[in-house]
């Protein structure tokens, strides 16, 4: 049986190393980014050698964080450490193609995570599927370090907590959720610099996501399921393939009577990422496992290889048969 590891047990692999990478997922969204941003900067301040890598480029709404910049990609790279710190993974291939063969070579695997999904891969895992973000989990980690929690370092928590909640309107908020958000808020997030850089500071072409995807909009028949479809011609005339627009499949889920929505995009030719989201009854994490993915029972995504309307049809038709059973 898969166990979490003791706080303890963590903490004393971090106070023994002094040389630490840490890694988020593929497509980083502001749960990865902030808890990469956080984590890495309050090591710093306990005197740690840390590198910071993630595959993909980093979301323009998340480049206003301290810290942020010192986030790397491989090439950029000289010298590995041997100890990593996986954040947000579900699974050690969640970190990207290009990025899972070179942390293969690390001696020492710290695992921390918030997904239900979570295959508990490395050395060390410490997984709370009832957190809200994994975001929260590095807030306790360094606090159980004794680290200073910066005004910097409590804005990209709150970055983390903010954007994996839907602005604290998901069921995965809890009266603890809020208790930490204020806690941070206290501790120095300027929460109007959050807003204008998360909600306000939209880059046109993701506008123009936004207005693609709702052209493609369809309800199927019994107005259960909304889906929207973003193909990758549409990201190269609109100049938008270093961007994404997480809140777009919420315009899916949010129409009356929709139980799930869902959003595929066409990351690059002939793979597709499927998002799923649903409101009360769906266990879409389940669904999305039927396609190699996971997540969350009320949001999990996967990718899939193959055409993009061939892949729609099959996955909207699996979905409605998982509502009809």
């Amino acid at each position: 049986m898969k166990q979490n590891s003791s706080w303890d047990e963590i903490v004393k692999v971090l106070q023994r190393h002094r040389e630490f990478i840490i890694v988020g997922h593929s497509i980083p969204d502001g749960d990865c980014v902030g808890s990469v941003v956080g984590l890495y900067l309050g090591l710093v301040t306990l005197g740690k050698k840390v590198v910071a890598v993630l595959e993909d480029e980093i979301p323009f709404a998340y480049h206003f964080l301290p810290g942020v910049t010192e986030i790397m990609q491989a090439h950029q790279i000289e010298e590995w450490p041997r100890q990593v710190i996986y954040l947000d993974c579900a699974d050690a291939e969640r970190p990207g193609e290009v990025l899972v063969p070179l942390l293969d070579r690390c001696t020492v695997s710290i695992n921390i995570d918030h997904h239900i999904s979570n295959s508990f891969f490395g050395d060390y895992n410490r997984v709370e599927p009832e957190k809200a973000s994994t975001a929260e989990l590095v807030l306790e980690l360094l606090q159980r370090l004794g680290a200073e929690i910066t005004s910097s370092i409590a804005t990209a928590i709150y970055v983390g907590m903010v954007t994996d909640t839907g602005c604290f309107q998901y069921g995965s908020t809890t009266p603890a959720t809020l208790r930490t958000a204020a806690w941070l808020l206290e501790s120095g997030v300027d929460i109007d610099q959050v807003r204008l850089n998360l909600y306000e500071s939209r880059p046109r072409q993701e506008v123009g996501l936004l207005q693609r995807a709702l052209a493609s909009l369809r309800v199927t028949a019994d107005g259960k399921i909304a889906s929207m479809l973003i193909t990758y011609q549409d990201l190269v005339e609109l100049d938008a393939l270093q961007h994404h627009y997480e809140g777009l499949i919420n315009h899916a889920r949010s129409i009356a009577g929709v139980e799930v929505g869902m959003l595929f995009r066409e990351i690059e030719p002939g793979v597709v990422k499927i998002g799923f989201r649903s409101k009360q009854s769906v266990d879409v994490n389940q669904i999305a496992a039927r396609f190699g993915g996971g997540g969350h029972p009320r949001a999990a995504g996967a990718k899939i290889e193959g055409d993009i309307r061939e892949i729609y049809d099959r996955v909207v038709g699996v979905v409605a048969s998982c509502m009809d059973s």
